[in-house]
């Protein structure tokens, strides 16, 4: 029972506030050094030497780089501002432009924090103008800033991948049909809600957003046309096989830096900020990763992970039973910890269970991640929520924001469901 102990012990800890690298990493030191002593601990610089020369785990500082500089090029204030001037006239047009462009934010830049803050400033002050209901703008800028977690090039997914130990880019081309039914789905609910409830956002006439139409359309296509061009590069050359994860994401931070030259963005200052912003971010990743590594040694070596596995699969349902209950522990923890210290803690105990029921790696790979994404938004330690109210206008309340993001929620775990039910729409056999 030390490993389940443990594993109480670390979360207790998660949710008083400590560091994650540093509680995983401590705790395992703890109870590796009860149970078993220092020797338990013998081959862990192997571990850590590993996890450096991995090629995998290299496409992540890149994808990071990649986002940053496109974030400081303004790239999401140009598209807001394009797809504002093509779906403003229409009813909710606003919300469906900031979805719109969530997706390709995601695409590209894979940043939800940068994502969220940035549809937040300049999306939601427009939306509040014209009288659009505070619960559904907030809820729209959240859940179209999360779609970075599903839409690749996504950071879970290149995690996942190196935890499931399947190509990363068989999980980018599993996940791009989920992640654009998610986008149909949040138009659609937009759509349909604002039908029957016209006051909720109101459509807005052009001359009030722009001038000249014919420059705004030139202006727009501009601000698209480039951005798409780099993701059908670094997209297209992981999903035809013509590059590895790791070299299209070295092709995507030169893209980053070429784009930021032709927005007049690109400056030695910009450059030299978005790598140390990306040494954090990536700091902090591998961080948790290695003391994650030390965690989940010791939880294995106490025997833990047996005891999970032997409850798994004696679950009623066979495969069903574990996809189902499987899914439920990921959204609860959802909500208190974060998606990183999941995919290097409970994953790995999950993922040999599910190899043994006979289930896709790919397919449940897709099935964590789509659920990881869920996260974001769930009270009360959804980032998304964080992100969106540090620079929401004094009127928006945290309620609004809360209550905004349930229904896209709720559609989440929809197509989730659809996922699981009705794999083979999506081309993956159970």
């Amino acid at each position: 029972m030390i490993g389940l102990i443990m594993f109480g012990v670390a979360l207790l800890m998660l949710l008083v506030g400590f560091p994650v690298a540093f509680t995983f990493g401590g705790v395992a030191v703890f109870f590796g050094l009860f149970a078993e002593g220092k020797q338990i601990f013998a081959l862990m610089p192997h571990r850590i030497w590993s996890i450096m020369n991995n090629t995998i785990l290299m496409a992540i500082p890149l994808f990071i780089f990649m986002g940053i500089v496109l974030q400081k090029s303004k790239l999401a204030e140009r598209l807001l501002e394009s797809m504002g001037f093509l779906f403003g006239e229409i009813r909710g047009g606003i919300a469906i432009s900031t979805v719109l462009v969530g997706a390709l934010l995601a695409a590209s830049t894979g940043v939800v924090g940068a994502s969220v803050v940035a549809m937040g400033v300049i999306s939601l002050p427009v939306m509040l103008k014209y009288n659009y209901d505070k619960k559904l703008a907030c809820g729209s800028i959240c859940a179209a800033g999360t779609l970075g977690q599903i839409i690749p090039p996504s950071i879970v997914l290149i995690i996942l991948g190196d935890v499931f130990q399947e190509p990363v880019g068989d999980l980018f081309r599993a996940a791009l049909w989920p992640g654009l039914t998610l986008v149909l789905f949040y138009v659609v609910y937009i759509l349909i809600l604002t039908f029957f409830k016209k006051d909720l956002a109101p459509p807005i006439k052009l001359e009030e957003l722009v001038g000249d139409k014919k420059k705004q359309i030139k202006k727009a296509l501009m601000a698209v046309v480039p951005p798409l061009t780099l993701i059908i590069l670094v997209l297209g050359s992981i999903l035809t096989g013509v590059a590895t994860p790791t070299e299209s994401s070295a092709v995507g931070g030169i893209g980053a830096i070429i784009l930021a030259g032709m927005y007049r963005q690109l400056s030695v200052k910009m450059v030299w900020e978005s790598s140390l912003d990306t040494i954090k971010i990536s700091s902090m990743v591998f961080a948790i990763l290695i003391g994650a590594t030390a965690f989940s040694m010791v939880f294995t070596y106490t025997g833990g992970d047996w005891i999970v596995e032997d409850f798994m699969m004696g679950l009623p349902g066979d495969k069903w039973g574990f996809i189902i209950l499987s899914m439920l522990v990921i959204m609860v923890l959802g909500f208190f910890i974060d998606f990183v210290e999941i995919s290097y803690i409970i994953v790995p105990i999950l993922a040999p269970i599910a190899a043994n029921l006979g289930i896709d790696p790919i397919w449940y790979a897709i099935l964590v991640a789509m659920n990881l994404q869920t996260s974001f938004l769930t009270p009360p330690f959804g980032f998304s929520l964080f992100y969106l109210k540090g620079v929401a206008p004094p009127g928006v309340r945290t309620t609004d924001i809360y209550s905004g993001v349930m229904p896209f929620i709720i559609l989440q775990v929809l197509v989730l469901g659809i996922l699981v039910v009705f794999p083979g729409f999506f081309g993956f056999s159970f």
